[in-house]
């Protein structure tokens, strides 16, 4: 007759993850702390963090803290090996007050919030291409920010520039005198006007490579959005290249984690928050989730409004009602992100399905 002393020790791990070191953490079924211990954050060290927890008995499941940043390898490292991971937030800053911080605190209660079910989200997998898409929108994220920049220092480089030199590009569009200005051959820099001329060539040709670079990534973003997309997705009205990569990317490989539109919503920032108190029964704007995601689902709403018939008799209705025009866009949002999140989990195909792609030379 098998005995509980004889059973195997269901245990639970934790990870506070950094960018040199990981500090884990083990719990039993009780909650009892078994230890907490350090590794390196190498691939080589990933295996002997795994089973150092599993050496405590059969391990159940580990939280891990930063599964988008530095706990991204450790993550990927444990799922492959057939270990459920849970993404946990940080921790409890009333606690920390109460209680201190440290590493260790920080991976028992990470191991915690998994055992009690507190952490129950799955992060994402980020082996396929939507991880591609990923990091390419990072590198144009940069690139657009850059050549804002650059168009903003060629203004004003104008303003100040001496009155001929001025004369000659204020009138001018802004890819006109990005144009003109990189043609500029600057003489000798000890006169001012020279000496603008050569720092608006200098922006001006900046601007330019900016610009073909973000050309070469949208064309990258564009085939692989292609790809990666499930069927019906981007014939959606308001769904371009552009927001289709931010959705596909908040989704991410495994859109399979998003148990409910619910949660896909709320990841999204278009779920309204129950402020409710006593009496009072009230929603309030949701101002947390992804922010990008939350500004797709805005771009999809304004096309709509303005060329999606059902969309405009909806604004027309509920403007009768007394709504406000944002007022209303909140609650198209919400609807755009159910449609979105059943059109993503739907999909049955698989990034492994993918040909391979390659960048444009």
């Amino acid at each position: 007759m098998l005995r509980i002393a004889d059973a195997a020790r269901l245990v639970a791990g934790g990870v506070d993850t950094h960018a040199e070191v990981h500090v884990a953490g083990v719990v039993d079924q009780a909650g009892r702390v078994l230890g907490t211990g350090e590794f390196p954050a190498t691939a080589k060290d990933y295996s002997a963090a795994l089973a150092w927890m599993a050496g405590h008995g059969t391990l159940v499941k580990v939280g891990v803290e930063g599964t988008g940043s530095y706990g991204a390898g450790l993550a990927r490292y444990l799922a492959a090996a057939g270990v459920q991971v849970t993404e946990v937030i940080r921790p409890n800053r009333q606690a920390r007050r109460r209680h201190g911080k440290s590493d260790a605190a920080d991976a028992v209660a990470a191991a915690l919030a998994a055992l009690n079910g507190e952490a129950s989200g799955t992060p994402k997998s980020r082996d396929g291409a939507v991880e591609s898409i990923r990091a390419l929108q990072v590198a144009r994220r940069g690139a657009v920010k850059a050549r804002t920049q650059a168009s903003n220092q060629l203004r004003d480089l104008i303003v100040t520039a001496p009155e001929p030199l001025r004369a000659r590009l204020a009138g001018l569009a802004a890819p006109q005198r990005i144009a003109l200005a990189a043609r500029f051959r600057p003489g000798d820099l000890t006169s001012p006007a020279e000496g603008a001329r050569a720092a608006m060539a200098a922006v001006a040709r900046r601007h330019q490579a900016l610009t073909a670079e973000i050309t070469q990534l949208d064309t990258c973003l564009e085939a692989l959005v292609q790809r990666a997309a499930p069927a019906g997705f981007l014939d959606k009205k308001g769904v371009g290249t552009q927001v289709a990569s931010i959705l596909l990317t908040t989704a991410g490989d495994n859109p399979s984690r998003l148990r409910t539109e619910a949660s896909f919503a709320a990841l999204c920032g278009a779920s309204p928050v129950d402020a409710s108190s006593g009496k009072q029964r009230r929603h309030r704007l949701n101002r947390g989730g992804d922010r990008q995601a939350n500004s797709a689902l805005w771009r999809i709403v304004l096309v709509r409004m303005s060329h999606d018939p059902r969309t405009r008799d909806y604004v027309a209705r509920r403007t009768a009602e007394g709504k406000t025009t944002r007022e209303i866009m909140r609650c198209l949002k919400r609807y755009v992100a159910r449609e979105i999140c059943k059109t993503l989990t739907a999909d049955a195909g698989g990034p492994a399905a993918l040909a391979p792609l390659r960048p444009a030379a």
